[in-house]
């Protein structure tokens, strides 16, 4: 049985909303195989300045990432969608092996597969640090603010 993972392109709202709360909650288990199936098995992706091609890079990266940004919590909301593209905006909050607390901006352009995988990926994103009383992402988003909009900054 092939692979696919509904909503499919073409999108409307309704579907482009699903699609985006389903990434926010998958990136948020952390877990990097389950994350991976979400993508073709040839996605390719640019994350800043590294580049990945494939689920076995896509794990390693999404691994090495986890890593280094611990107790990582993100939100994700659309910005657009047409036929079989979505661009978000989104911020995530981790902190580093010595204790500081950063919150990441960024914006993410996705392009899909009739079967409703991405199989394209393009991440920019700028990090600021920030004091653990500023903090205000706290682990995956509860049901009952699925959707909403979160600050600029």
């Amino acid at each position: 049985m092939a692979e696919s993972r509904p909503p499919f392109p073409p999108f409307d709202l309704a579907s482009a909303l699903k699609k985006v709360q389903a990434a926010e909650d998958a990136w948020n288990t952390r877990d990097p195989e389950r994350v991976s199936l979400a993508y073709t098995p040839d996605s390719v992706w640019r994350n800043r300045d590294t580049h990945v091609s494939g689920r076995a890079q896509i794990v390693e990266f999404l691994a090495g990432k986890w890593r280094r940004e611990l107790d990582y919590a993100l939100r994700k909301n659309l910005w657009s969608f047409t036929d079989n593209r979505i661009a978000v905006r989104f911020q995530y909050e981790s902190h580093d092996d010595q204790g500081q607390w950063w919150r990441s901006y960024g914006n993410e352009l996705w392009e899909f597969a009739p079967n409703g995988l991405m199989s394209r990926r393009e991440a920019s994103i700028n990090d600021r640090p920030i004091s653990a009383d500023e903090r205000r992402i706290f682990g995956p988003r509860p049901e009952s603010e699925h959707g909403l909009e979160f600050p600029l900054w």
